[in-house]
This record gives C-alpha cells, structure tokens and sequence, in this order.
C-alpha cells in the first residue's frame, strides 16, 4: 500500500514519498481554479473540468454525478462515457455504486467494478469496458451534493495517494458548485428551489406558542475564494493566527456581562472547551499540508464531522455535532474576513429562522426582538440552543424533516408550537384562520394573566395547589408575579447536563443556595439527579443500552455511584442553612431502592449534626411515581414518605410500553384512557387514605383537558409549565369538581380507546374554560 503523504522515505532524504504526487495534485488544483474564473458557460465549465482531471489521473472515464431533488443521482459531465448519457443517466440514492457513495458518503475503491455487488449497468453509457473504478462524495452542509468518479479498463486498485488527491479535488468541487460555478441554478432546481405550494410539515416541539412571519434560512454562507495553498507553510501561520483571534472572541463572548448569569454561561462554557481542543485543530493542519488552503482545510474537516455524526442517533453527539460547526463557521470567518451573513438590521420585524441545526452562540448573536420563530431540522428538547430559546420565550419546533429545502428565503411561514406544526406558504385562508387565532390567543392571554392573582379555587370552593416546574435560575426570575404557589418540581440534572465539567460539592452548593434565595418563602421541591437515557452527561461515559428508557438511569445509577448522591444530598442540606428543604428520589421501583437512598441523606444528616451546621427546620422527603411497580407496594412506601409525585411522562410509557418519542407511536395511546385514569384513580384513594400529599409533574398536569380530568379523579396539587398556569388556573376556576367527580368515575369502567371526547363534550356543556396555547408576541 503506498504511503499516505508526509511519509518519510530514508532514501530520499527528508522528501516524502508522495512528493511528485503531492506537487502534481497542487498544479491540478490550480488548473480548475483557473477555469473556474474563464467565462463560460457552466455546462462547459464542467466538462472541461472533467477532462482535465482524466488527464492528470490517467484515468480514462472522469464523470460527475450531481444529487437532484426526490433522491436521485444525475450524470452531469465525464470524459470517457457515452456523452449522449449526459443528463439521461439518473440513478436513487443507494442504487448502484455511484448511488451507494452518495447515500453513505464514502468512498468506494474497486478494482472490478462489476463484480461489486453494489454495482449496476447503465447500457446507455458504455462503461462495461471499464473495470477499476474509485469514486469520492461531495459533500456540502453535511450532506452529500455529488459524487466524482474516475474509472480504468485495467483492474487495479487505486493507490492512497490517488485516493486522498480525488477526496481534496471533491472538496474543490463542492464549492464551486454551491456557487454555481458548474451548475446552472436557473435550470436545475435541486440546489436553488422552484415556485413551491403550500405545505404543512410535523415537528417536535421544544419551546410551545405560535407565530407568523417571514422565512429567514439560517445557512452561514461563507465564500472561499482561496482554495489551494501556494505554501502550506504559510497557510499553517495563518491558522494559528486566526485559532488564536476565534478562541479570544470566545473567551470575550464568556465573559461578557451582557451575556447574563445562570445557565447561558455554562453553556457558553462549553463551547469554549471545544474552542480549545487540540485534536480538531491538528486533523485542520494535516488538512493542509495535502495543498490546501486554510480556510479549505477548515471546510472539509467541518463537511467530514458532519458527515461522520450527522447520523448518529445519541442526543449528546448530536448537539457536539452542532457546536462543532459553530466553531469552524466562527473560525472561517476569522481565516476569511467575513462578517456573519445573518447582519440583525437586515433581518425582517416579523422573522421565522429556518435552520438544519443552530447553536446557542447562533441565536445570542441574531436580533432577538425580531425572532418570533425557529424551526429546526435538527434539535432536542435537552439541547444548548432550545435552552437559550426558552430563556428568550421563543416557540421553537425540532426535527421538522426536510423545511430547509422546502423553504425559501422570504416565504411566509406559520408555526404553531403548541401542536408541532409549520405552515409553508399558506393559503390565503389558511393565512387568514391563522391571523385570526392568533388575535383570539392575544386576548385570552390578557384575560387569563388577569387572573394571575386570583385564588386557584374552583366554583365549589375546592383549592387546587399551582406550583412551577423549573431547571435553571431563569425560570425563577419571575416567580412573585406569577401567581404560583411554589416550585412543584426543580429537575437538577440539566444544570449538570449544561456544564462542562462535573460541578463539585462547592459549586453544586452555591447554586441550590442561589435557587433557595431565588423562591424566598414559597416552597420549592428538588428532584435528585435524574440521568441517563435521554439526558447524558458530557463528562460521564455511559455504555450503550438497547432500551435506555428503561435502563440504567436516575435512582439506579445513583444508588451504584452513591458518592455523586451523597454529594448533592449534602450540597442540598449545606444550601438550606436551617430553611425547610424538599428532597425526592426520581424512578423509584421498589421499596429497597427509597431504603437505600434515604440511608444515605440520613448519613449526610449527621454529618451535617457532626459539622455543627443547621438542619433543616422541616425536611420532607418523597418519590417520584414513574414506574408501575412500585404501585403494589403502596401500604409500605406510603409509611416513609411525606408525598408522592406523579411523573406522568414516564409512567405513559411504562405502562402502555409505548417509546415516547416514537412519532409512529404518538397518537397510538392516550393519558385520558381508562386504564391510566383507574390508575390514577385508585393512587388518589390511597394516598389520601393514608394522609400523604399527591401531585402530578409531568405534561399531563400542564394540559387544560388533562388536567380538568386529574382533579375530577381528586388530585389536588399540580406543578405546571410557567406557559400552562394562567390556561390551568383558568379551566379550574370554571368548573365545579363536585359533578365532575361524579361524572368521570361513572365513566371508569367503560371500554372506550380514550375519555378525551367525552370530557371534551363535558367542558363544553358546562362552559369550562379550556383555553389553547397561549399566543407570544
């Protein structure tokens, strides 16, 4: 195998092998940056093009596939092939070699192409003569534009070198065809998008509400304008300059008091540790030193990460996927001189950002008061940007397959969060219903905000507790106005999550201090570390799980590492400094389980004794119901514990053994089925039974409908989203629970899929307020 470039051969001193190579690789590249900038037409660009790299290759075939719309692979110039196949031969993604490469990106390297169990026979072509073959993808944004082949009658294998010179002309390649330079955008629709009609495309939501507005893609377009290196020695000077100047700007945007307290600086934090790797910048100066310039280097490293994580389904790749390309856009714009293209004055007043992927940095840097909107090809509910995006109160969808071809610069565009729906181009109708609703939402959420401060007592004068969840300092500030009667669950895992490293005891005390002080006098309920699953710790390594739903998460990992537990158990108790402190243990399965956690808080209580510090004047300690199991063992656990909380979202799962975030399986199962209402029904009973508090945290409690039929079964505490209160406070306030009690236990034993109409139709006839998601302006 030959060596790959930088290899040092004894024989030639301190020359590499690959040195005439090399040097022939850099005249080609200089050739096709000269044609690039001769005016001719792009077809004849191309082609040209593809002769001159069959002749530096001695290659007898030199063809280029471009990717079209729909899936499908075009042969768009070759040297070598039937010419009349031009623009007749068209193949799908992962069909043939050609299509195989494109629907991996990678290369293939054969020495007898039609014995490749991949490859097919274009007859039109002429290419049964030809037996060796390599071709290398064009990747642009991650995805695969193109693939550029070259093919030999004799059977051989391709050399390295031969391999790497193809990879670093792919990479010349690919921009200039997202320049246009080889293909004529006017008449090929695949990168420059035809006159499209309306469409309605489905998403996750991450951050609910609605709004309209003008479509702003969110794709940095950094031009390159010096592709090969005249001296890569140079070019390494160059990079160290700009590496050094982006990590400052880094370290600035850190420190700068603009920037806020809390959890936005931690995940700035973080960001700058990428900033600072050493590993991604050295892959850039190998980059280089294969003729290169800088800012070429930087682009194919970032297209090749892109195309090694775009894929991969754990959140936590995925969201470093995304800081990753933040941090090449940052430094290209250093090596280039480029200011960012999304300039905040060009923004429109009414903007939806459009984006395959967005990072918190991204979002600080844009005009937030002209953002009403983000939608996201990408993105999860744990995710940096979606957490910026809350602090800001902007709805945000994710995982909105395939909007950023569907959408246009300027298109007008229609997001309801609160169901995961985006409107493309709407109709004038569709438009107008839009417009209207928003105007309703508008007025009912100054209706219901004020409502605020008014009791949460129902039309019987039954009072229902309304208490907040929340995960960062932010979600406190305003608290006091409100209206809520304490925070019903602090989720603490995310403050770890968004850390670059593990926070220690210090640390850990001094925020659960700065939560305390932000509550004041209301209650406030921590949950323990609840990790695992979905949400993943950057500085902990957790082994691949086949169903990590239901793995090892929360409580069990807790219990096998009980250090971290006892740590935050006494950052907790130092934190209260003698004020009452609320502790519950999340996923609890058995009644062991609470036993051995509760053993440890009581070490850290005498510790706390041995230590002379103050015990908490009041120190409650509950579960977290989530887990089925643990309802036949009620009578033993309802003798340790001073509450229970229902976490509904688990539980939904868990019982119907239904994945969540499955689309296929979302409107498969309902929460109002007979079966979890019985469920719920029954843990009322005896829970009041034996005098202990009951409450329900997850999405159930925060949904107007759902909620009505939480309380008509007895629950008399919810801790909702600080978005659902004033709707929940509202439908409560309407209602009389007396009847509906009565109503909804009558209905138990029915065998309906869903109780969602008939409570429906109960609201209606009884005029209870069910206000939809509230409109933000």
């Amino acid at each position: 195998m030959a060596p790959r470039h930088g290899a040092v051969d004894p024989s030639a001193g301190d020359k590499p092998r690959s040195y005439d190579q090399s040097a022939a690789s850099r005249r080609l590249l200089r050739r096709l940056i000269e044609v690039a900038a001769i005016p001719l037409e792009p077809q004849q660009r191309l082609d040209r093009v593809v002769r001159m790299i069959a002749t530096d290759m001695v290659a007898e075939v030199c063809s280029v596939y471009a990717q079209r719309s729909g899936d499908l692979l075009e042969l768009f110039a070759t040297e070598g092939l039937a010419p009349n196949s031009v623009h007749r031969v068209r193949m799908r993604v992962g069909e043939g070699l050609v299509g195989s490469i494109a629907a991996t990106g990678k290369v293939v390297n054969t020495s007898d192409a039609q014995s490749h169990p991949n490859f097919r026979y274009f007859p039109e072509t002429g290419e049964e003569i030809y037996h060796s073959f390599l071709g290398v993808p064009l990747l642009r944004s991650g995805r695969v534009a193109g693939v550029l082949t070259v093919q030999n009658r004799a059977p051989r294998n391709y050399s390295d070198d031969e391999v790497e010179a193809l990879e670093v002309i792919g990479t010349i390649l690919a921009e200039m065809f997202a320049s246009g330079g080889l293909v004529d955008l006017k008449v090929y629709g695949y990168i420059a998008g035809l006159r499209r009609e309306s469409a309605r495309l489905d998403g996750v939501r991450l951050v609910e509400g609605v709004a309209i507005g003008r479509a702003w893609l969110h794709e940095p377009k950094i031009v390159i304008s010096k592709l090969i290196a005249e001296n890569s020695a140079s070019e390494l000077a160059r990079l160290d300059v700009a590496v050094a100047k982006f990590r400052a700007s880094m370290d600035a945007l850190v420190e700068s008091p603009d920037l806020g307290t809390g959890e936005h600086r931690d995940v700035f934090e973080a960001l700058r540790m990428f900033a600072h790797d050493p590993g991604w910048v050295r892959r850039i100066r190998e980059t280089i030193e294969t003729g290169l310039s800088a800012e070429a280097a930087v682009r194919r490293v970032q297209e090749e990460t892109r195309l090694k994580l775009g894929h991969v389904a754990d959140p936590y790749l995925r969201e470093r996927l995304q800081d990753l390309d933040d941090l090449a856009n940052r430094l290209l714009r250093q090596l280039t001189g480029q200011t960012l293209h999304h300039d905040p004055s060009d923004l429109p007043a009414e903007t939806i950002l459009i984006a395959r992927s967005l990072s918190a940095a991204d979002l600080i840097e844009y005009d937030r008061t002209k953002i009403k909107g983000i939608v996201l090809e990408e993105g999860s509910r744990t995710a940096h940007v979606t957490i910026v995006a809350r602090a800001l109160d902007i709805p945000m969808l994710g995982r909105v397959e395939g909007v950023m071809a569907a959408t246009d610069p300027g298109d007008l565009i229609a997001v309801d969060g609160d169901h995961g729906h985006v409107f493309l181009r709407p109709s004038e109708d569709v438009e107008q219903s839009f417009a209207n609703s928003i105007l309703i939402r508008v007025e009912r959420r100054r209706i219901l905000e004020a409502q605020r401060n008014l009791p949460s007592v129902s039309l019987d004068g039954i009072r229902i507790g309304l208490s907040l969840n929340a995960a960062f300092l932010i979600d406190l500030a305003h608290l006091d106005e409100s209206g809520a009667e304490g925070i019903g669950l602090f989720r603490t895992e995310l403050t770890f999550m968004n850390r670059a490293r593990y926070p220690d005891l210090e640390a850990q005390t001094e925020y659960y201090r700065s939560v305390m002080e932000k509550v004041g006098d209301l209650p406030i309920l921590f949950r323990t570390l609840d990790v695992g699953s979905d949400k993943q710790l950057p500085y902990w390594r957790t082994p691949a799980e086949d169903n990590p739903a239901m793995g090892w998460r929360a409580i069990r990992m807790m219990l096998d590492r009980p250090v971290v537990l006892r740590e935050q158990l006494r950052a907790m108790l130092r934190a209260a400094d003698g004020r009452p402190l609320c502790v519950m243990f999340p996923m609890i399965t058995e009644v062991a389980e609470f036993d051995a956690a509760r053993a440890l808080l009581d070490r850290e209580l005498a510790r706390l004794d041995a230590e002379g510090r103050p015990r908490p004047v009041k120190l409650d300690v509950g579960v977290m119901l989530e887990v089925p199991a643990l309802f036949w063992q009620l009578p033993a656990i309802l003798r340790r514990v001073d509450f229970v909380s229902l976490g509904s979202n688990d539980l939904f799962q868990f019982m119907f053994a239904c994945d969540r975030g499955n689309p296929q399986l979302t409107d498969r199962y309902d929460v109002l089925s007979p079966g979890l209402l019985n469920f719920v029904h029954d843990l009322v009973q005896r829970c009041r039974a034996s005098g202990v508090r009951l409450s329900v945290c997850g999405e159930m409690a925060s949904r107007p409908l759902e909620a009505l039929a939480l309380i008509g079964l007895g629950v008399r505490h919810l801790s909702v989203t600080t978005a659902d209160l004033a709707p929940v406070k509202a439908m409560l306030r309407s209602v009389e629970i007396g009847p509906l009690h009565t109503y909804l236990t009558s209905l138990l034993e029915v065998s309906d899929h869903s109780l969602r109409r008939r409570l429906q139709a109960y609201a209606q006839d009884h005029q209870v307020v069910l206000p939809p998601g509230v409109y933000r302006p």
